[in-house]
């Protein structure tokens, strides 16, 4: 039998981030975590705690993320259940990551938002190189690596139907609804 959530309870939202790498998604994802009975899970953070020093490729990071989403899905949909939000600093950047997000909150029956930062390349390029020796983020993005991952960015559409939330990053780092 599945679990349901207590009728009483305030309806649980599963925050989803998308944009390119430096975008700020991470930024938001930890604004958004401060909101009550809400709780942030990184992948950067799970990823460089399983997987440290193995993911130098994006084949790496395709594979390692895969296991990491299949291991955490049953979780999130029970914190959802229990009545507590989530903001997954997950990218939901391409249909199969956001189809992937839909399955849980769909399942949990939860709300949720699709927060979409819609940075220009040569935004999150020169936010890469600032944070890149800052030593603030577990990997480190070259210019190069950034291109071919971002080969794979798909912008959400209006026919996947979420509840998009668009942010357009300012110049100075400020994001604007």
């Amino acid at each position: 039998m599945q679990p349901t959530r207590p009728a009483a309870a305030t309806p649980a939202v599963l925050y989803m981030v998308c944009g390119k790498i430096g975008s700020g998604k991470s930024t938001l994802a930890r604004q958004l975590a401060a909101r009550p009975a809400t709780v942030l899970i990184s992948e950067d953070d799970w990823l460089s705690h399983l997987y440290p020093g193995e993911i130098q490729e994006v084949a790496d990071y395709a594979r390692c993320a895969g296991r990491l989403r299949d291991a955490m899905a049953s979780h999130i949909d029970a914190l959802l259940l229990a009545g507590m939000s989530v903001v997954l600093d997950f990218p939901a950047n391409t249909p199969a990551t956001r189809s992937w997000a839909r399955a849980i909150f769909e399942q949990a029956a939860a709300a949720h938002q699709l927060h979409y930062l819609d940075a220009p390349h040569a935004l999150c390029k020169a936010r890469l190189r600032a944070r890149n020796p800052s030593g603030t983020h577990p990997f480190e993005t070259s210019d190069v690596q950034f291109d071919a991952i971002t080969r794979y960015f798909v912008a959400p559409s209006a026919d996947e139907g979420f509840n998009v939330i668009r942010h357009v990053p300012s110049e100075a780092g400020a994001a604007t609804t």
